[in-house]
């Protein structure tokens, strides 16, 4: 008798199947190699990954699990010393994967559509840790308050359908005041001590160094919010030859080129000409200059247009505003492509609520919270790769365009005329017509169609 499979059984077999399939596509051992993972000894890098990789889809806490699960083959003590190993290159090793996971949704976007690098942080809270590794008091936006943390900088790509993580730093505080906990002492020429080092750089420096990695991922676009876009970091973007799309501080702090002076944006706002039609978001815009920096040249300054649109979370007459640098987009096309920037908020909101993002792991290391991270991000791609490919029709392989490019061959008119023909000869076959052999002549002539224009006319009659 065969026996049959229980519910639960069956999922775990399916999730086991989709984890195997994504690590064959992207992970690899000499990818592993590349990037650092080696192991004299012991239990092999790529079972250790996809170990900790699997925990939260099978509802297990890493914790929980060294200290009760006895299927595994391994004790705590290695995969702490796996998350703690300080050669190990995440931040390469996340790049890599997510570069191949870009190539093969950027096969199934057409060249015409944009696409954009992401840029955003969000609160990596440790509230009850004490003696983690460059510790620091985080302002937290949401709650308006200071937490004990990290800022996560995170950088995706998104073509307004899919948005992949590509890579991300740990930003402690530059402030050794609001350091709890300091860093350990690394080799200054180890991978170990760079990291440390960005850890507590200005962000502005941490934005245009992630954007230096990543200058071979396909992007036009990069996006985020006020708090990014500052007249340095845009003109910076720019000499990387990517257009920048971002809020605007409505501070009357920075300036901006218009009408031959340098104003804020207050000033500019006061002087555009605005729509008096109240249901169309865009008020108005203004074609400005930036510069870096007040001694700037003028061969230096970019050419951007401030896009103003209304608030809709207020009632009165506030508004907003919207820089962008590619002059030549229309102002309903630059806002709607800056509204995929929601992609990373959805991303973090995700991680956070369902990938136990900040949640696993008890070590006190700081090369353990970029890997719990990282492997928090690899769970996202696959999340997002098994969306894309249940969603969208292109991914379902070579056969689909040979069955459109077939069906687009058969055009109406020959169609109608297949029709024509087919009733031809059955006319030849019945020169007299009665009553009965219409009836008899209309049913032979339903009886040799196809099977499916048969059932469509059928449903028609």
């Amino acid at each position: 008798m065969s026996k049959i499979i229980s519910d639960s059984a069956y999922n775990e077999q399916v999730l086991n199947t989709q984890i195997n399939l994504f690590f064959k596509r992207y992970i690899s051992s000499k990818l592993l190699k590349r990037c650092g993972f080696y192991k004299t000894s012991g239990f092999s890098c790529m079972l250790l990954l996809k170990t900790l990789f699997s925990l939260v889809f099978n509802h297990k806490n890493l914790w929980r699990t060294l200290q009760t699960d006895d299927s595994l083959p391994f004790a705590k003590n290695t995969v702490y010393r796996f998350l703690n190993q300080q050669t190990f290159h995440w931040e390469k090793f996340l790049l890599s994967v997510s570069s191949k996971l870009v190539a093969f949704f950027n096969s199934l976007t057409d060249d015409k559509r944009a696409t954009a690098l992401v840029i955003d942080d969000s609160l990596y809270s440790k509230n009850r840790s004490k003696k983690v590794e460059l510790l620091s008091r985080v302002f937290d936006h949401t709650s308006h308050k200071y937490q004990k943390g990290y800022r996560l900088l995170t950088i995706g790509w998104t073509d307004g359908s899919s948005f992949v993580p590509v890579n991300f730093r740990l930003l402690s505080s530059a402030k050794e005041s609001n350091v709890l906990y300091p860093a350990r002492a690394c080799d200054k020429r180890s991978q170990a001590h760079k990291r440390r080092s960005l850890a507590q750089s200005n962000t502005t420096d941490v934005v245009l160094d992630l954007l230096r990695q990543v200058r071979k991922i396909p992007a036009k676009f990069v996006l985020f919010d006020s708090w990014f876009t500052m007249p340095k970091t845009v003109a910076a973007i720019k000499s990387m030859d990517r257009d920048v799309i971002g809020m605007v501080r409505i501070t009357e702090k920075i300036h901006y080129r218009f009408n031959g002076k340098w104003r804020h944006i207050k000033d500019i706002y006061s002087q555009i000409d605005k729509c008096k039609d109240t249901k169309n978001p865009v008020i108005g815009s203004a074609i400005i200059s930036v510069r870096a920096k007040k001694d700037s040249p003028c061969n230096e300054w970019v050419k951007a247009r401030l896009i103003f649109v209304r608030n809709t979370n207020r009632k009165d007459d506030a508004w907003l505003a919207i820089l962008c640098t590619d002059i030549n987009l229309s102002n309903e096309e630059a806002v709607r492509i800056y509204g995929k920037r929601w992609d990373i908020e959805v991303f973090f909101k995700m991680c956070k609520s369902y990938l136990a993002l900040g949640k696993e792991s008890q070590s006190r290391s700081y090369e353990a919270q970029v890997a719990t991270t990282s492997i928090v991000f690899l769970r996202y791609m696959m999340i997002a790769e098994s969306v894309r490919l249940e969603h969208d029709e292109k991914t379902w392989g070579e056969i689909f365009f040979r069955f459109c490019d077939e069906i687009k061959d058969i055009e109406y008119a020959k169609a109608v005329k297949l029709l024509i023909d087919t009733m031809m000869d059955i006319l030849r076959k019945s020169p007299v017509l009665t009553e009965e052999q219409a009836q008899m002549l209309i049913d032979q002539f339903i009886g040799a169609l196809p099977l499916f224009l048969k059932e469509r006319l059928q449903l028609v009659a």
